[in-house]
């Protein structure tokens, strides 16, 4: 079954702005420093964030996902941190959208440089404030 989108352009455009706007706010690279008050922007307060490895998880809400990535992005544990999305699909349905994200990521983890990419799933609903992300999943390779 193929389903219509009724998705106009502002609607993509903004989706295209959190998500990345997300990826931006761990980014520490080129003397950027990470901006985290960002994620009660772009996520709504309830937003779940899920790791996932193997046959485990890590389940997140946004301070507990928010708390470890402060310390180490500004610590010095890792440095020189960029994460970008390197591809997507999508699909907008009325209020709600999910996008399959493609995604590099590298930097200097206690000084050893790394380069991995990984797969992202962004869920999004449209509030009365306009789009937000309200979970994310994702697993390296």
């Amino acid at each position: 079954m193929t389903m219509k989108s009724n998705a106009n352009e502002t609607d993509q455009l903004t989706l295209d702005n959190l998500t990345k706007t997300f990826f931006d706010i761990f980014t520490n690279a080129d003397q950027k420093q990470p901006d985290f008050n960002q994620i009660d922007k772009v996520c709504i307060p309830e937003a779940l964030i899920i790791k996932k490895k193997g046959s485990s998880e890590e389940i997140y809400n946004i301070a507990t996902f928010i708390e470890p990535r402060r310390k180490i992005l500004t610590d010095g544990t890792l440095t020189n941190f960029q994460e970008v999305e390197i591809g997507s699909e999508g699909k907008i349905i009325g209020s709600i959208a999910q996008r399959f994200s493609r995604y590099q990521k590298s930097g200097y983890l206690n000084g050893t440089y790394f380069k991995e990419h990984g797969n992202k799933f962004f869920q999004f609903i449209k509030t009365e404030h306009g789009w937000k992300i309200n979970s994310v999943i994702w697993e390296d390779e």
